[in-house]
């Protein structure tokens, strides 16, 4: 057993360290199986040394986060200690990067993975970006923060946000409503997106002025989108032609992000996915950037990342360690 030492310099930076009910060290001590005590302008941690070693990293990079003006909060503390534990901690100093968005309530959106960080570079640098990745890693919400961003900064006119409604025949035909009700529960996590960076009044205004668009696919053939900002979401569940479609209505400065999970394809058996063959056919395309997030990158509750990896665990053993087909 050994004892370390790390100073703290403010009282707040403790208190954002530890968090409501000191849940951010309890996780620490639980991971990385140390004792975390706060003494005076100090804290002391006690286990065996090599824990306390990654207990010290893990410390340093989250109080260099509050430095920042970062919350830390559970996502925060799992994240670094993972980072700690595969070498990864030098990483650290890429977090708490450049503000993104801010929300209608003032709260600022930034990338909290390295992975995210990797992926809104790429939307910035990039006029197409696929951004491929299991639920919660904010595929859909860092995009539309980058469009809503690039909106207010006048680089673009109009944003659009579509994605396929893949039970388009006769289920839609029993909702009640006109054609645009029957498709808005399909577009609903873009609307709660949008609504969330812009407030539902000036949401409304902006539809109403036709500067944003929520549509489904099918709205996009024949079209040739200018000065516009267009998210494909859910392209997982694009055929082949529809993918092609969707590329080939971009404009002059525009800019489009794709945004799929391709473990979660909806279609027929027999049909192929159309974000599946454009990764493959894109791949080496200049101005085009595919970007992968993984398990580490969710940010939703804990139990999304144990439960993509399970089934990412069950897939490999079904597969003979070969992964999903």
């Amino acid at each position: 057993m050994i004892e370390q030492s790390i100073s703290i310099e403010r009282m707040e930076q403790a208190v954002n360290l530890f968090g409501a009910f000191d849940e951010n060290i309890r996780i620490i001590e639980q991971e990385l199986e140390v004792a975390v005590v706060n003494r005076e302008s100090s804290l002391k941690i006690t286990g065996e040394g090599e824990n306390v070693m990654l207990a010290v990293k893990a410390i340093q990079g989250l109080l260099s986060l509050s430095a920042k003006g970062e919350a830390i909060g559970q996502q925060n503390v799992r994240y670094i200690i993972e980072l700690v534990r595969t070498g990864n901690e030098e990483k650290i100093a890429q977090l708490a990067g450049d503000v993104i968005c801010v929300t209608a309530k003032g709260r600022p959106v930034k990338a909290k993975t390295i992975g995210q960080q990797k992926y809104v570079d790429s939307i910035l640098k990039n006029t197409v970006t696929i951004g491929v990745g299991p639920a919660g890693t904010g595929k859909t919400y860092l995009a539309v923060a980058a469009a809503v961003a690039a909106f207010r900064d006048k680089q673009v006119n109009r944003i659009i946000l579509t994605r396929p409604a893949v039970e388009a025949g006769e289920r839609l035909g029993f909702l009640p409503g006109d054609l645009q009700s029957k498709v808005d529960p399909y577009l609903r996590p873009l609307y709660d997106a949008l609504f969330d960076m812009l407030g539902a009044e000036t949401y409304q205004k902006y539809v109403e002025r036709g500067n944003i668009e929520v549509a489904p696919l099918a709205y996009m053939r024949g079209r040739t989108l200018d000065d516009s900002f267009i998210i494909l979401d859910e392209a997982q569940n694009t055929s082949r032609e529809q993918m092609k479609m969707f590329l080939t209505r971009m404009g002059f400065n525009s800019k489009a992000v794709i945004t799929g999970d391709v473990t979660q394809i909806d279609l027929p058996a027999d049909k192929a996915s159309g974000l599946k063959e454009a990764m493959r056919v894109l791949r080496d395309v200049e101005d085009i950037e595919i970007c992968r997030l993984g398990e580490a990158d969710v940010v939703r509750h804990v139990i999304v990342q144990r439960i993509i990896k399970a089934y990412e665990d069950y897939e490999n053993a079904k597969n003979g360690g070969k992964g999903k087909k």
